[in-house]
C-alpha cells in the first residue's frame, strides 16, 4: 500500500496509481485533522493530486515526483501562506 497513516500524516510513499486516490480520500474524510506528507512519493497518479489540491491541507515536502515538485507545489505553498 502506497497510502498509510501514521498517527495524524498520511504519508504517500512510493508510486501512487489512480486506485490511491480514493484511499487518500477516505483518510481526508475521517474527522481527525490529517497532514499529507509525499516527500517519498514516486509518481503520483493525476486523480492522486487532484485530492491532495481539494483538500487543502498541510502537505509537508518537497514531493518525491519531480513533476510535482516543479510545477504544482510551488502554487500549494503559496496558497497555504499566512494572508492567503
Amino acid at each position: 500500500m502506497t497510502i498509510r497513516l501514521d498517527g495524524p500524516t498520511i504519508h504517500l510513499d512510493g508510486d501512487c496509481p489512480v486506485e490511491d486516490a480514493e484511499t487518500l480520500l477516505r483518510l481526508l474524510q475521517e474527522p481527525s485533522a490529517r497532514i499529507i506528507d509525499w516527500t517519498g512519493a514516486g509518481r503520483l497518479h493525476t486523480a492522486v493530486i487532484q485530492v491532495v489540491l481539494a483538500a487543502g491541507r498541510e502537505v509537508r515536502g518537497p514531493c518525491g515526483d519531480p513533476f510535482v515538485a516543479r510545477w504544482i507545489e510551488p502554487g500549494i505553498v503559496e496558497a497555504s501562506a499566512p494572508g492567503m
